[in-house]
């Protein structure tokens, strides 16, 4: 992990906030009565990425980005708040560490003449073999 993306991640649980709510599904009477899931908020533009890991990071968010820039993450899995506020920050912490990933760009092949000559004859070659396939005619 790189340093900037270390330092986004400290900047990012220093700024989220969180809020318990009850959570759905399976859990008994527990679940009814206990508020044990959290929402954790981030404003994704006060931690002042770089333009393209933001862009990463809105596009890896999906419907997770609100459209005011906030990042809400929901944690249920686990029966306890403090569980359910770990698995949210460990989840933030890899959102923004795969945004920090940014994908190698592809540099464009280039073709020499010869190449170029030689894929254009295959190409030929393979149009006159799927022209004969055609139906045999008794004339």
């Amino acid at each position: 992990m790189s340093n900037s993306a270390e330092e986004a991640i400290a900047r990012a649980n220093s700024l989220a906030s969180e809020a318990f709510v009850t959570a759905s599904g399976p859990g008994g009477q527990n679940v009814n009565k206990v508020a044990t899931a959290v929402q954790l908020r981030l404003d994704v533009y006060a931690l002042r990425l770089p333009v393209e890991v933001f862009k990463r990071l809105k596009e890896l968010a999906g419907s997770r980005m609100t459209s005011k820039g906030e990042l809400l993450l929901i944690a249920q899995r686990h029966r306890t708040q403090e569980a359910n506020r770990q698995d949210a920050r460990v989840r933030l912490a890899e959102l923004i560490t795969e945004a920090f990933n940014l994908p190698e760009k592809r540099a464009k092949s280039r073709l020499n003449r010869i190449n170029k000559t030689q894929r254009l004859e295959g190409k030929k070659l393979r149009g006159s073999v799927k022209a004969g396939r055609g139906k045999v005619r008794l004339d």
